[in-house]
């Protein structure tokens, strides 16, 4: 990736923190951005309804054929740490060009693979892609949209990461009705080159290159950490099944040691040096940033485990079909779409906590009443409890990514926004690994104490979402202590005023 010099264009100038408008251009390329990372996002769950037809064509076992979403996942986990000092090296335009372009040959490499090796390679290409272009969008939206308007255009984002991988089975399942698992990525690929060839010619560089080092043990580090970590946790679910070839056990320690040994190295380079900090943890200073992460960690991982148990419920109790399974998922995708705008702009207004208090209730309650689901329970009951619970989500994700990053000094941006990226993908994994191992267990030991397997799956199910639901609980007690991130400060003539109300918090420190 080039690095290029600062750009001449008055509109993209510096942004006013105390202004209310967004130039031209940042809102052409935050809409481009939203675009590419949506269509990116929704391939990290498309596989896993294809599977059994990709078992079929490929001639390959189940165990081999995760590994088109679990490689996908090591990517994302390996990459997105190192995003915070390419987003400061690099312009706007040369991340967005590169990122794009390697999602677009992967996508194109996967629709014409002859087997499975290739396919396993274009989705470890479409991964790198999309590593990156997520916390690109979000370090664009908190440098140039005023904070004023940061909840409306943050409501867009919290579209593409909790909307896009909740669709992304329904989009599989109705493309799979009727044709082959090629026309996944065919009907994709159109919208890659578009976005691509749109970005080439209208993105400008909007961002200033900095001097940045890379630190190639922080990088060795963080692939061993977060990729272990990763792999153990999605892992846990297929060796109840006996698919894995290693213990998940093993992968899990490796990267709690390198984890280990990855912060000491951070710290290490934050107090000086000639090479930066791979991923800077000062952000985990700042009380609003540690708070607000906690909380959207637990949400995306009951939204993850959900995505996974509440299938296995359909398909295997319910008895329902992979496209009428993606059906029935569908209206809470669609309602948790509508909401997140919604509640970004009322975040603009209120703050964040008269959203995310009702919202941490709700989703609580939502996982609590999973436990209504029976074996001869209605689709219907099934649809609504699965909307309530996307109502809960969708209050909570879009006010609490505002908050957190936005509590941050700006220059600490790209590293916060990389930082949450990197524990959403270990949320992601730690909830399906904790949803599956609880109604495994539950469910075996039901099958042991005589109880027919049906049954027993399906209170294995129930004790699954209720351990979400005291998870959740734990969120709601969290939930109050959440804080509008302080106002830009006025300007000297103003008398200094900042336009708080009464749940902003000081303005923190400086972080050295």
């Amino acid at each position: 990736m080039e690095q290029l010099s600062k750009p001449s264009d008055p509109d993209t100038g510096p942004p006013d923190p105390d202004g209310e408008s967004i130039p031209s251009t940042v809102v052409l390329v935050i809409g481009l951005l939203l675009a590419a990372a949506f269509v990116m996002i929704l391939n990290e769950t498309v596989m896993g309804v294809a599977l059994p037809r990709l078992m079929e064509d490929l001639e390959i076992s189940a165990a081999t054929g995760q590994w088109l979403t679990t490689a996908f996942m090591l990517t994302m986990a390996v990459v997105i740490p190192t995003t915070g000092l390419i987003l400061k090296r690099f312009t706007t335009r040369a991340v967005f060009m590169t990122s794009m372009s390697l999602f677009t040959a992967g996508t194109a490499l996967a629709a014409a693979a002859p087997g499975f090796p290739v396919l396993l390679v274009a989705r470890i290409v479409q991964a790198a892609g999309t590593a990156v272009m997520l916390p690109l969008l979000i370090t664009t939206v908190l440098t140039f949209v005023p904070a004023t308007r940061r909840g409306s255009t943050m409501g867009l984002i919290s579209i593409v990461i909790a909307v896009a991988p909740a669709v992304g089975p329904t989009f599989s399942g109705l493309i799979l009705s009727e044709l082959s698992w090629r026309w996944i990525f065919l009907f994709v690929l159109p919208v890659a080159v578009v976005a691509l060839i749109v970005g080439s010619m209208k993105i400008t560089n909007i961002t200033t290159p900095a001097e940045a080092r890379f630190d190639l043990v922080s990088i060795a580090l963080s692939a061993v950490a977060f990729g272990g970590l990763v792999y153990g946790l999605s892992s846990i679910g297929e060796s109840a099944e006996g698919d894995t070839p290693l213990p998940p056990a093993l992968p899990i320690a490796v990267g709690f040691v390198a984890l280990a040994l990855f912060t000491f190295r951070q710290l290490s380079l934050q107090r000086g040096g000639e090479r930066q900090p791979l991923l800077d943890l000062r952000p985990f200073r700042n009380r609003s940033f540690t708070v607000g992460l906690v909380m959207l960690l637990v949400s995306m991982g009951a939204l993850f485990g959900t995505l996974i148990l509440l299938p296995i419920f359909l398909q295997n109790v319910r008895d329902l079909s992979t496209l009428e399974t993606g059906l029935v998922l569908l209206p809470g995708g669609l309602v948790m779409g509508l909401i997140a705008p919604l509640a970004g702009k009322m975040y603009d207004r209120v703050g964040p906590r008269p959203l995310v208090v009702p919202g941490a209730f709700v989703v609580a309650g939502a996982l609590a009443s999973m436990q209504l689901l029976e074996t001869d329970s209605s689709v219907g009951l099934a649809i609504a409890v699965h909307v309530v619970l996307s109502v809960g989500l969708g209050l909570l994700m879009t006010p609490l990514m505002t908050s957190s990053l936005g509590s941050l000094p700006a220059e600490l941006y790209s590293h916060g926004s990389a930082i949450l990226n990197t524990l959403q993908q270990l949320a992601g994994a730690a909830g399906t690994a904790l949803f599956i191992t609880v109604m495994t267990r539950s469910a075996t030991s039901e099958v042991e104490s005589g109880v027919d397997p049906l049954t027993a799956q399906a209170s294995g199910i129930h004790d699954a979402f209720l351990c979400g639901a005291v998870l959740a609980l734990v969120a709601t007690g969290l939930s109050f202590l959440i804080r509008r991130p302080p106002a830009p400060a006025g300007p000297p003539e103003a008398g200094g005023a900042t336009g708080r109300d009464s749940d902003d918090e000081a303005v923190p420190a400086p972080l050295h």
